[in-house]
């Protein structure tokens, strides 16, 4: 892989890395630069962070990964949900909201077990050189994308044919803008996949649409359960990342259904 590709990569894995930090802890956009303002840890402005997010912003200056980095190292040391440390705590006097959201939820971009991440560990993250935490990657790849949306068709209508299901899944999408809902109806019925940049884009209204079903509770399966669900999904139907998968012998499949309901 040429430096290109490598920064590349590593644009799209912090893009996944801030928006599955966000998500984790269902912070708002305004969060991380309030906190770094509040705490004297660097600047970071939220058009910023929209950027990293999306995967745009090809050369952030160094402050961006100091408050970025400083923040995590915090978090880890002295926030946990609902129980802040006292220094922070009184770092915070002035920002009780904050206080609010980090009793709520402040987990750092750390793999259980793992050293936390700090500006220079997310420096290498962003140009390609180091790998997110795990739990922090949810880059999918091109090739694995048809069996993804294969594995996705079976998992929301259990299976069963789409016309059975079309109305109950097409009123849980919550989704409003016509193209999406046609493409999600396109791929549940077979007639084309998601690419892998649909797929990601995806991910937080597809496990809407669980919750909304009633399969699972709100926010009790996160982005990185789901896609591991889904790529478990697609092992079992003989699909495989690399390649749409074994040809169904198709004329077999319909003997066999002939004679289990002769």
């Amino acid at each position: 892989m040429g430096y290109r590709e490598e920064l590349a990569s590593g644009r799209v894995a912090f893009a996944h890395l801030i928006k599955v930090w966000h998500e984790r802890n269902g912070w708002s956009h305004r969060v991380l630069p309030a906190l770094a303002e509040a705490l004297d840890l660097g600047r970071i402005h939220g058009s910023q962070l929209s950027m990293l997010r999306n995967g745009k912003l090809a050369s952030p200056g160094p402050e961006v990964f100091l408050a970025l980095g400083r923040i995590n190292q915090l978090l880890a040391a002295d926030g946990r949900a609902g129980e802040l440390g006292e220094g922070l705590r009184l770092q915070l006097v002035d920002s009780p909201e904050l206080v609010t959201t980090l009793e709520a939820s402040a987990l750092p971009v750390q793999d259980e077990g793992a050293p936390v991440l700090g500006p220079g560990e997310l420096l290498e993250v962003f140009v390609g050189l180091r790998q997110p935490p795990q739990a922090f990657d949810l880059r999918i790849a091109d090739a694995e994308a048809g069996p993804l949306s294969a594995a996705l068709a079976q998992l929301l209508t259990a299976g069963r044919p789409w016309r059975l299901c079309r109305d109950q899944l097409m009123e849980a999408y919550p989704v409003e803008k016509r193209q999406r809902r046609q493409r999600f109806a396109e791929v549940m019925a077979g007639q084309r996949d998601f690419s892998a940049a649909e797929l990601d884009s995806e991910l937080a209204d597809l496990r809407r649409t669980l919750a909304r079903l009633g399969a699972t509770g709100e926010g009790e399966l996160e982005a990185d359960q789901f896609l591991e669900v889904l790529r478990r999904q697609a092992a079992d139907l003989g699909l495989s990342g690399g390649a749409a998968g074994a040809q169904l012998d198709l004329a077999a499949a319909i003997r066999q259904q002939l004679k289990d309901h002769r």
